[in-house]
């Protein structure tokens, strides 16, 4: 039985790339580290799920290049610090931390070079991959390097219920007057079903995204929005959450889930096209055609199925790519939608766009640093400003690797001269006079949000539609509240109130903007 009170120098929320690079950098200066997921297994993250690979350094590529290629896709909105901080930093942070410190087996050429492909709104081929499930391979060497580690402790099945600040949940009823911190947080054990007080010198939040807010995603199950809810709760500054990245083409059948279809699939060649085989995407972006970025696809797609009464396109990969190239390139696709009756050597691929990245999230420096003290964020829950209003495809995964070495360089000097926060002054959880929680009401009330959100909010927005799904979600919001303060936790309800708050963030956002940019789209 662990104890009512855990303690150690960080506590990480997240055990995706971003989360374990930077547990494994400060682990490796000798630091203590807790890392915390709501999954069951660790390496069950978004970052598992990608698939179609990271940015290297092409054969005659450079930083200008690349900062140009971002720059673009993210509609001129990138912060230019942060991408100057990726293109100059990313290609080392690759070789050091997931070639030489875990020892990923990327693709190689025959003679030993890695094999780098080019993807949607590239200028050069520069995407490092293992096959396509280049996420799944760094996943795995990052956790398996974290269990073998001595400084790091890794609890499974542990939900983040809120971020512990002395201003709200202290008992010192002075500490309202000091300057707003965070000490740790509250955690739920999903097999004990008990509340702990996470302590700790600084706290980083590498949680993911919420494509699980929508009806159709991406996104695995815990993608629900759950450290943009905290962090926002306890007052830290939120910014971009109107850029919500649809990926154009995911799988779309009755029976199975949206699971990706990697961008790397047209930049091998194949086109989208109609049930009759006629490619259309010369017709929206004549220069890019196929290979255009993340939006441009995504909407043109939508407008085919809208113009045609159509409820998905295809990708035709049979008639561009060689059979071999196929299974060798993409057995994951392959396996996946051959499950489903679909033979990707042989038939048109039925696809649909689905919410994929959260480009916004918590407001973060250079270093990492939120709005709020010994508060981090990075991955998909911060927003470095990097990816502007449209993510390149593949800089993610490189940006966890960046900012995780950024965040745990910032910190590991400073905590010498920090002390943890006196576990007396809050309070443990109480659950007196709650009510056993039901599946069926959760399940009721995430679906309402994600129809919300997919109807209203989704790949073109509208005046009209934005204020009724900002009606809807605050009454929801309400019924939500009262639900979770009556009744016994559990991760599904925990979820459900992160996700109702994120749905509410993302709906402000996008219609405070009123204008169309990136992937916000308004008519």
């Amino acid at each position: 039985m662990l104890p009512e009170i855990l303690e150690s120098d960080v506590l990480i929320i997240g055990s995706g790339i971003a989360g374990c690079t930077t547990a494994l950098e400060l682990a490796d200066a000798g630091v203590d580290v807790i890392i915390v997921t709501r999954a069951s297994e660790p390496q069950e993250s978004n970052t598992y799920y990608a698939q179609g690979g990271i940015i290297y350094r092409g054969v005659d590529d450079s930083p200008d290049l690349l900062a140009a290629d971002i720059s673009r896709a993210g509609a001129g909105h990138c912060n230019p610090r942060a991408v100057r901080i990726l293109a100059e930093e990313g290609p080392e942070q690759f070789r050091r931390i997931l070639l030489e410190r875990v020892g990923v087996e990327f693709d190689r050429n025959a003679d030993g070079s890695l094999s780098l492909a080019r993807e949607g709104g590239h200028s050069q081929p520069r995407i490092a991959h293992v096959a396509d499930y280049t996420g799944k391979a760094i996943e795995i060497a990052l956790i398996k390097a974290v269990l073998a580690h001595p400084n790091i402790r890794l609890f499974t099945g542990h939900t983040a219920v809120d971020l512990l600040t002395p201003s709200h949940q202290g008992l010192d009823r002075h500490s309202v007057y000091d300057r707003r911190q965070v000490v740790g947080a509250y955690v739920f054990d999903q097999e004990t079903e008990q509340v702990r007080r996470f302590l700790a010198k600084d706290t980083v939040l590498a949680t993911g995204g919420l494509g699980q807010i929508f009806l159709r995603t991406s996104n695995p199950a815990g993608a629900r929005g759950d450290g943009l809810a905290m962090a926002y709760r306890a007052g830290a500054r939120v910014i971009n959450t109107e850029f919500i990245q649809f990926h154009p083409t995911t799988f779309h059948h009755r029976h199975a889930p949206h699971f990706l279809i990697s961008e790397a699939v047209r930049g091998a060649g194949a086109r989208l096209c109609h049930a009759d085989g006629e490619p259309f995407m010369q017709k929206y972006a004549p220069e890019w055609k196929d290979l255009a970025p993340r939006d441009v696809v995504a909407r043109s797609i939508h407008q085919e199925m809208l113009e045609r009464g159509v409820r998905n396109v295809y990708l035709d990969l049979a008639s561009y790519i060689p059979t071999a190239e196929i299974l060798d390139h993409f057995p994951t696709i392959y396996q996946s939608c051959k499950a489903h009756g679909v033979d990707i050597t042989t038939d048109l691929v039925p696809v649909v766009p689905a919410a994929h990245y959260a480009t916004g999230g918590v407001w973060v420096d250079e270093m990492g640093r939120a709005t709020i003290q010994n508060l981090y964020a990075l991955g998909e829950v911060a927003c470095t400003g990097l990816h502007g209003a449209n993510r390149l495809a593949s800089t993610s995964l490189l940006e966890g690797l960046v900012w995780g070495r950024r965040v745990a360089a910032d910190i590991a000097p400073r905590l010498p001269n920090q002390t943890l926060h006196d576990p007396d002054d809050i309070p443990p959880w109480s659950e007196e006079g709650v009510v056993a929680s039901d599946p069926a009401l959760i399940s009721q009330d995430m679906s309402s949000i994600q129809h919300i959100m997919w109807n209203y909010v989704g790949l073109v927005r509208t005046t009209d539609r934005l204020e009724r799904a900002i009606r809807e979600l605050r009454h929801l919001e309400t019924e939500i509240e009262s639900f979770y303060r009556a009744t016994r936790l559990c991760d599904g309800l925990i979820g459900l109130r992160h996700a109702v708050r994120t749905a509410l963030i993302v709906t402000l956002a996008a219609w405070s903007n009123k204008q169309s940019m990136g992937s916000h789209y308004r008519i």
